[in-house]
């Protein structure tokens, strides 16, 4: 896969709600540094940390506005609207790094305001 194809295929899956196949697309040792999150070391967990995603957001889009690729590096500004599962509606501007390695996304960093999540999300109490 490409690293077009790669970056193409993250926010498709991401906006499907295709998590086992998002996450098919980051290497066994990948690293992501999510700002809410933290850093996340591994495929394993990754896998874990969204798995309670259905339950966190009643719906999620992550929708590209640009994209820049260089070689084996992309970085992406994006537009995130959701909502939480208590209804909270939840707008957000993004940055995404990306490094890939052999079309697989080996590290990811993720830059966005954090209020928009705050309060639906409980990271206030």
């Amino acid at each position: 896969m490409t690293p077009r194809e790669t970056i193409a295929h993250y926010y498709e899956y991401a906006n499907a709600g295709d998590w086992s196949r998002w996450c098919d697309l980051f290497t066994e040792k990948a690293v992501v540094d999510e700002q809410i999150g933290g850093r996340l070391e591994g495929q394993d967990t990754l896998r874990a940390a969204v798995a309670g995603f259905p339950e966190i957001y009643r719906s999620f889009r992550n929708e590209p506005r640009h994209v820049v690729i260089a070689g084996d590096e992309a970085g992406v500004v994006s537009h995130i609207s959701a909502v939480a599962s208590g209804g909270e509606p939840i707008e957000a501007e993004v940055m995404n790094y990306f490094r890939l390695e052999n079309g697989r996304i080996a590290y990811m960093a993720n830059f966005h305001d954090t209020m928009p999540f705050r309060g639906p999300l409980g990271l206030d109490k």
